[in-house]
């Protein structure tokens, strides 16, 4: 076979004519060197940290499926974390929107005539009362919650006759106390609020707890024998006191509402001043106490009515 001259160089100059396939190479690691050279963060500078938003919840359903971006807290009942609702109010002893009318008497008799007292106390004729009136009327803004007004007055007289000490024979010593008669008429103003409870699911007995902050003004009249004539010292009180004043109460008739309910102690704060029979200020006095305790002589029994708006329909049946 014979080749010719022209087909060689027409060989060759495809060839030359053919390009290249260049590989590209990977770039190689920087050495140390040029590490240090190249600009980057100073290592004295903190480093700046990123967070993204997460959403907390104290009370999410505990699932197997991961949750992104939540944070699950554990919840630890605390007495105070929830209200526990007892449903003492459940039942209505009394409904909103009534109006309270009522009256309180107290009166209590001490008669100790001829009695003795011990063996040194002898010929006691002590005699006295105390009676308390105290009309008030009041207004339900929820049902069981009543808040009001009270007035009050109070006359307490006393007279002791008689008061003979006689600490025997032997010692030769027998003291006669002379007579004393005091008078004290009081006058009252105050504010209450009372709370019922229903003892019953018909709502006919109930007990209510009643705090009350009254002011209460008067004077004292106390006189004596001195000798062989009597004097005669007058005072004038005024006292402030926050007191706390439990009770139970039952629905004789739908609308009538006996209660019972008794003083068990608070705060009192007291000012008094002493005057004598030509009406000059000779002293004063002031003092305060506290004291939780039953008072026996502080037991009141009275009456409600329960008034309501009409259009609004019969509450009770």
């Amino acid at each position: 076979m014979k080749i010719r001259t022209r087909h060689i160089l027409w060989l060759a100059g495809l060839l030359l004519a053919a390009p290249l396939s260049v590989r590209a190479e990977e770039p190689a690691a920087p050495t140390p060197e040029e590490t240090a050279d190249a600009p980057g963060p100073r290592s004295d500078e903190p480093p700046i940290l990123t967070a993204e938003p997460c959403e907390v919840q104290a009370d999410a359903p505990q699932t197997d499926a991961p949750q992104t971006g939540r944070m699950r807290l554990k919840h630890r009942f605390l007495p105070t974390s929830r209200r526990i609702d007892r449903e003492i109010n459940k039942n209505r002893f009394v409904f909103k929107g009534e109006i309270l009318c009522g009256l309180t008497i107290s009166y209590g008799t001490l008669s100790t005539d001829e009695a003795d007292m011990f063996p040194i106390f002898e010929n006691i004729g002590l005699s006295g009362n105390i009676t308390t009136v105290n009309p008030f009327a009041g207004y339900f803004y929820r049902d069981n919650n009543c808040i009001g007004v009270r007035f009050g007055y109070t006359h307490i007289s006393g007279k002791l006759d008689s008061f003979d000490i006689n600490l025997g024979e032997q010692n030769g010593l027998n003291i006669p106390i002379p007579w004393l008669d005091l008078t004290s008429n009081r006058y009252s103003i105050g504010l209450f609020h009372r709370s019922y409870v229903p003892l019953d699911e018909k709502g006919r007995f109930g007990a209510f707890g009643e705090f009350e902050l009254a002011l209460t003004m008067g004077n004292n009249i106390f006189a004596y024998e001195s000798g062989e004539s009597s004097k005669e010292t007058k005072a004038k009180n005024a006292t402030v006191k926050v007191w706390f004043n439990p009770g139970v109460a039952v629905y004789a008739f739908p609308n009538v509402c006996a209660t019972l309910s008794f003083g068990l102690g608070g705060f009192k704060y007291t000012h008094i001043r002493q005057f004598n029979a030509q009406g000059e200020e000779i002293g004063s006095r002031r003092y305060s106490k506290m004291n939780f305790r039953l008072n026996i002589a502080d037991i009141r029994i009275g009456m409600t009515v329960h008034l309501w708006n009409k259009k609004k329909g019969n509450h009770r049946t």
